[in-house]
């Protein structure tokens, strides 16, 4: 049984998977966490890598190719947004960390 104070990913019916926020799994975004379960934060970053950077854009390429998960597993009848308020809370700003980090170095 679905509880309605829990947020549901959109559906394929609802809006087409190629349109919408951009979210991970086409969730509400919010920066509320106090009623969430699950928060997904993006640390979008190229620090621990040399010779492969573009680690920076791995946040945004999850949540793009996370448009075609479904919201329940047909094979173990898994549906954990049922439980489970989740919502995409966005990005770290790590301008500002890494300026804080300079200065204290």
């Amino acid at each position: 049984m679905v509880d309605d104070k829990n947020n549901q990913p959109l559906g394929g019916n609802e809006q087409p998977r190629f349109s919408g926020s951009g979210t991970f799994m086409r969730l509400p975004s919010t920066e509320n966490i106090e009623s969430l379960d699950v928060a997904f934060l993006g640390i979008p970053m190229d620090i621990g890598t040399s010779w492969r950077s573009g680690t920076r854009f791995g946040p945004k390429q999850i949540r793009a190719e996370s448009n075609m998960l479904r919201p329940y597993n047909m094979w173990t009848k898994a549906a954990p947004f049922d439980s489970l308020n989740c919502a995409d809370i966005g990005e770290i700003v790590l301008t500002l960390v890494i300026s804080l980090l300079i200065h204290l170095i």
